[in-house]
């Protein structure tokens, strides 16, 4: 912490508590997720993912 700079320390650790994704582990644990509900948000992250990397893709190579 740089010259005990209380707000930027602040930042810097909710950046990177966003980057690790506590944030979004502690939303999930907040309320009971069904097994089969919490298959089901995987997989339609593991697709949106899958999307957004061929959308990349598509996009540095042009096609």
């Amino acid at each position: 912490m740089r010259e005990n700079n209380v707000d930027q320390a602040l930042k810097a650790l909710k950046k990177k508590m966003q980057r690790e994704g506590v944030f979004r582990e502690m939303k999930l644990r907040k309320s009971y997720e069904k097994p089969s509900e919490k298959r089901a948000r995987e997989k339609s992250e593991a697709v949106r993912r899958a999307r957004k990397l061929e959308r990349k893709r598509i996009e540095r190579d042009g096609f």
